[in-house]
């Protein structure tokens, strides 16, 4: 009897650069070969890839080039060297993690679409970038035969946007990985030392972007500091994205830019232990199609602050303060009464962790139609 063939996009799998998709891919990937033994994965880099990938032996790796970095270059490896590959291959299925397809692809291919940010603030994506979503995602959406989101939010989202019948798509919630847990007394204080000076300390985590709102963030830490004369710090864990000039000239504005400390992209082992030992994380986007940081700092029992609007407002639920983004002094406020209250705090820390498993613990499920 012949093994059916699953081909997989997996060009975000970089060793030491998982952020976002990259993560989901690899935690999502991970389990769902182990889980499925009895299917042949063929794993498709646009560049070398690192041995950890290869998560069993029914995972076979291809490399096909151009490295895809660039709109052009994104056009050429999937409807060219991807589509190619995939009429060698013969798949049953072509999965695609990242939100792309292959157009001139023949197989039944199925698609993952995080959120549609490129449609409602365009400006906060490059030029290129935000025509060739625009132009395709669409057309994605269409071809694909099944669409997998992370959120009802983002699935109602597509249904309005690209006219996509709502029972083509399927919500499959994130996950936050095991790793991420409570840390003791010590350990927190160890943390503190390295990293605020053993000052308290808000965190925020995520790429250094417009959409993640932290110009408001230091404008609110600001607001905060000066009002109530603390002495915590803030801890910003991510990358620079784009777009990123008006953040830094509100951050240079500051009064209290001193107790801002920029950490740049950290591995996991560093992140859990930062997100464990802070007061709350700051998670205030303007738009977002999920927000994993919410629930990773949830299961490290750490309090959120969160917005009101687009699929945060459903992620957290009510276990998180929720705030406008817009709105400066209640996000002040919310870092204020977190710190100052204790009952509050515990209150949300207990939230956080009953919150429905459906959330906490799951990612992608295969069950949903991939195989």
């Amino acid at each position: 009897m012949n093994r059916k063939k699953i081909a997989v996009n997996t060009r975000f799998l970089l060793k030491n650069k998982l952020e976002g998709i990259g993560w989901f891919s690899y935690e999502t990937l991970k389990r769902m070969v182990i889980a499925h033994p009895e299917f042949d994965f063929y794993f498709i880099f646009d560049r070398p890839y690192d041995e950890s990938f290869i998560f069993s032996k029914n995972v076979f790796p291809i490399v096909i080039g151009p490295p895809a970095r660039h709109p052009f270059l994104w056009y050429i490896w999937f409807e060219f060297s991807v589509a190619k590959c995939l009429k060698e291959i013969q798949p049953d299925l072509f999965f695609s993690p990242d939100g792309y397809l292959s157009l001139r692809a023949k197989c039944p291919q199925h698609i993952v679409i995080h959120d549609l940010a490129f449609e409602h603030y365009p400006l906060f994506v490059p030029f290129w970038a935000r025509k060739f979503y625009q132009y395709f995602t669409p057309k994605y959406a269409s071809k694909a035969r099944r669409i997998a989101t992370v959120s009802n939010y983002t699935k109602r989202d597509i249904s309005a946007l690209y006219g996509v019948d709502l029972t083509k798509i399927d919500v499959v919630y994130n996950g936050a990985n095991e790793l991420y847990r409570p840390l003791n007394e010590t350990e927190r204080e160890k943390t503190k030392c390295e990293f605020s000076d053993g000052k308290k300390y808000f965190i925020f985590n995520g790429a250094i972007h417009p959409r993640k709102n932290l110009k408001n963030v230091f404008l609110a830490f600001d607001l905060y500091k000066a009002k109530w004369g603390s002495d915590c710090k803030l801890i910003v864990a991510g990358r620079k994205a784009w777009h990123f000039t008006d953040i830094f000239e509100t951050y240079e504005s500051m009064n209290y830019k001193v107790d801002v400390v920029f950490t740049g992209h950290v591995s996991q082992d560093i992140l859990y232990r930062l997100m464990a030992s802070a007061e709350a994380l700051l998670y205030v986007s303007i738009f977002e199609g999920f927000g994993i940081p919410i629930i990773e700092a949830m299961q490290c029992g750490t309090p959120v602050i969160s917005s009101n609007t687009t699929a945060t407002d459903e992620t957290s639920g009510d276990s998180a303060i929720k705030v406008s983004p817009e709105d400066i002094e209640s996000i002040a406020q919310a870092m204020h009464s977190l710190i100052e209250n204790p009952a509050m705090r515990k209150e949300y820390i207990q939230k956080g962790w009953s919150m429905p498993k459906t959330i906490l613990g799951i990612l992608l499920q295969v069950s949903y139609g991939i195989l």
